[in-house]
């Protein structure tokens, strides 16, 4: 249940981050407008999503999932009523939209500590690769998708806006969906609410400085969302959206399998180094991608960027959920989850104005620096620290 929340979820993301800067341009909104809505979006799930984490020691997960698919449900409509940029920043901010490929809401820790707790150590990166998996690639298939509600709208006469509003409307729908879904989780996938004073205890130290290090990863992710990367590619070669939502499925498609290779590898390896290994290749393509001097050649490396940019997420949700009690999970979920969507909340804006200013991917260029920083940081600190299933 969990695994098809997760697919359904990013199927409508892959959909909205395609769709929101195409709304948002066609709304006539500036690149600093734009990064704004976003920042808003991303800064918002961050406050939400540490308050969950603080309170998921007290209310079974499961509940706390039904309250956010409301949240959800409400986002999406709201976002199809609207043109007000006052109210699309207000809205962003409390609600559950996503701008990143990534999952970065108030759901994320409330079904990573609920598939920690359904298996054992031996299969919990094997499941979180499975997981990633279907989030990816059912994500890029909306992705591919984007598009069609646009179409649709054109191929009968209507306004653009209708498609791209009609898209927000698919939002909340399926919001409907992991409602009903998650109303019949079985209690397998619950971690019982305790008496606990605090959220974290034992492994305080240890969640505070993973979140360090995530933030400077997510820091760097800031600068190139898959909403801003589209802006980027929009403002460089102006391609067909349907065109960048086939890019994006295929980046999808393959960091989907690329996360199932990376069990393997972290079986060989440990997952600290899986991490780090496959994540710094991943950075020297994307500056690549700055300089290709044709649309053809930059989505060519950006798409040899998919295959090995997202290796480094089951073992990243599966050594946070290790080196944690199981009761602290949800929180050490929730806040190492918090200061990368924090720290990705502000760099939009900059990147807008750098965009607003310049076709050039400088913003493409800070985003490889932060990452290989924090790979070198997160090797440095954690190559010693080791999972029960690699000690």
């Amino acid at each position: 249940m969990l695994i098809a929340t997760r697919g359904i979820r990013g199927f409508v993301d892959g959909i909205v981050f395609v769709m929101l800067p195409a709304y948002l341009l066609a709304l006539g909104f500036s690149g600093v407008q734009i990064g704004a809505v976003i920042t808003a979006s991303l800064l918002g799930s961050a406050i939400f999503t540490v308050a969950t984490g603080f309170v998921a020691h007290r209310i079974a997960p499961a509940r706390l999932l039904i309250y956010a698919s409301w949240v959800m449900i409400a986002t999406g409509f709201a976002f199809g009523v609207t043109t007000s940029f006052v109210a699309l920043l207000v809205i962003g901010f409390v609600g559950t939209l996503n701008p990143s490929g990534g999952d970065v809401s108030l759901f994320l820790p409330l079904e990573q500590a609920s598939v920690s707790q359904s298996v054992s150590d031996s299969d919990r990166t094997a499941m979180f690769a499975i997981y990633s998996l279907y989030g990816a690639l059912i994500g890029s298939i909306g992705a591919l998708c984007a598009g069609i509600p646009l179409w649709i709208a054109l191929r009968y006469d209507l306004s653009p806006l209708t498609g791209y509003k009609s898209s927000f409307v698919m939002y909340a729908l399926a919001g409907v969906v992991v409602l009903f879904i998650y109303q019949r989780l079985s209690s397998n996938a619950n971690i019982h609410p305790t008496n606990a004073p605090r959220a974290l205890t034992e492994s305080r130290r240890v969640v505070y400085k993973l979140s360090f290090l995530f933030s400077i990863d997510s820091l760097g992710t800031g600068f190139t969302t898959n909403a801003i990367f589209a802006l980027w590619a929009f403002n460089k070669f102006d391609p067909a959206v349907s065109t960048l939502g086939a890019v994006f499925f295929v980046c999808g498609v393959l960091a989907a399998f690329s996360s199932v290779i990376s069990v393997s590898i972290a079986k060989r390896i440990g997952l600290v180094r899986t991490m780090v290994f496959t994540h710094i290749p991943s950075s020297f393509l994307l500056i690549g991608v700055v300089f290709m001097p044709n649309v053809w050649l930059a989505m060519t490396l950006y798409i040899l960027r998919g295959l090995i940019s997202q290796m480094d997420v089951p073992a990243r949700q599966s050594y946070v959920m290790a080196v944690v009690k199981p009761e602290e999970r949800a929180a050490a979920a929730s806040i190492t989850n918090v200061p990368r969507s924090l720290a990705a909340a502000l760099p939009p804006i900059a990147a807008g104005w750098m965009l607003d200013h310049s076709d050039f991917g400088w913003p493409l260029l800070v985003c490889a620096a932060l990452k290989i920083i924090y790979d070198l940081l997160l090797l440095a600190q954690f190559r010693h620290i080791r999972p029960p299933e690699e000690q």
